[in-house]
């Protein structure tokens, strides 16, 4: 630890030094409010998420809590009261790592014997798999409001929400958003010599961020693996011609000079994520479609790529997963609606084929009656 940042991180903080004339010991929430500051190397969004967790819930949790009289006990009502409120095991997970690795530092710093925090048994829980707004359930989610963790347009409710915005500057954005899995922050990120419209690819190498200061920055991708070579369909690599050559004309009428960014401010300057995730929220609600969040777009290009009977390996080397495993667990809804019509096709093979007799010729008429028979 950077001795140096950690007494000035202490100094803006007023938190009391162990020994020091302010106190002899922190609370809870004076410690890690110093962890984070003290924590070197961070990305800024790791560290805004940090801040949200004290902030939003050990804050409130854990208020007036000595640091070294904090055991499981307390540790354990925490998460208890969370799970009470509501909260998914999914952002539980995430509370409690940040918890886990803020006390971990305290014990290497002695500030208390052992980590409470690493007793504690979370419930796994199951990521959340993507659905599709069938007619049902869009009459269940009209009926009740009652939506899916992770849901993805159909192909038709894709292209009625692409019509719909035609006209938009960021159409280009949500169209490559959709068709091809990009996050956010990777279409934020793109500078037109990332792009080679002539062989139809894309080449993925950065993200943009906010900083703390809510500066945008070039940052590197999620994990090294998300660094990849994306392929592009003939119509988006239309759409991207036609965006650049507006945005061309645009430019040179108000007189701005490029700075090489392929989606941007009326300015030219890099386009924040958060106002992409924001707008399309205005756009997509104002359609009366069913709702979907914009990462939702990333998980409706893998259903796409599904129906188009692309392999799961090819479609988790598209969007960078870990592995095909994860690919097929989260699609894994897709897949059963994508066996139903399998079946469905195997079915009529089947049907099809008992009204022939072998070797071709008329048609039985009794095979009707045979079907009848077995449905009754």
């Amino acid at each position: 630890m950077n001795l140096e940042a950690a007494a000035a991180a202490r100094d803006r903080l007023s938190v009391p030094v162990p020994g020091g004339p302010g106190g002899d010991v922190y609370t809870v929430v004076e410690w890690l409010e110093t962890w984070v500051e003290i924590r070197a190397r961070l990305r800024d969004s790791t560290r805004r998420m940090y801040r949200s967790h004290i902030g939003l819930y050990f804050r409130r949790l854990l208020d007036g809590v000595l640091l070294r009289e904090l055991d499981i006990g307390h540790v354990q009502e925490v998460f208890q009261r969370l799970f009470d409120e509501g909260m998914t095991a999914a952002t539980a997970r995430q509370l409690f790592s940040t918890l886990r690795s803020a006390l971990g530092t305290a014990v290497r710093e002695r500030l208390i014997p052992d980590n409470p925090a690493r007793y504690l048994k979370l419930p796994k829980g199951r990521r959340p798999f993507a659905v599709v707004w069938t007619k049902r359930r869009v009459e269940q989610w009209r009926r009740t409001g009652e939506r899916p963790v992770v849901a993805v347009w159909t192909p038709a409710q894709l292209a009625e929400f692409l019509s719909s915005i035609a006209g938009h500057p960021m159409f280009a954005a949500y169209h490559l958003i959709a068709m091809r899995g990009l996050r956010r922050g990777e279409a934020c990120g793109l500078r037109w010599d990332d792009l080679d419209l002539d062989e139809g690819v894309i080449y993925i190498s950065r993200q943009l961020q906010q900083d703390v200061g809510g500066q945008l920055r070039a940052c590197p991708l999620k994990t090294e693996s998300s660094l990849r070579v994306v392929a592009l369909d003939p119509e988006t690599i239309i759409v991207l011609r036609v965006h650049r050559s507006k945005q061309d004309r645009q430019f040179a009428k108000a007189g701005i000079t490029s700075e090489g960014w392929v989606f941007t401010r009326e300015d030219g300057g890099p386009l924040s994520p958060s106002y992409l995730t924001h707008k399309f929220n205005d756009l997509a609600g104002g359609t009366g479609l069913p709702p979907v969040r914009l990462h939702d777009l990333r998980h409706g290009a893998a259903t796409l790529m599904l129906l188009a009977g692309v392999e799961l390996k090819a479609i988790a080397d598209q969007l960078r997963h870990s592995s095909v495993v994860l690919t097929a667990d989260t699609y894994l809804s897709v897949a059963v609606e994508l066996g139903l019509k399998a079946a469905a096709a195997a079915a009529r093979l089947v049907l099809k084929a008992g009204k022939s007799p072998p070797g071709g010729g008329s048609v039985r008429r009794r095979s009707a009656p045979v079907l009848a028979e077995i449905t009754a």
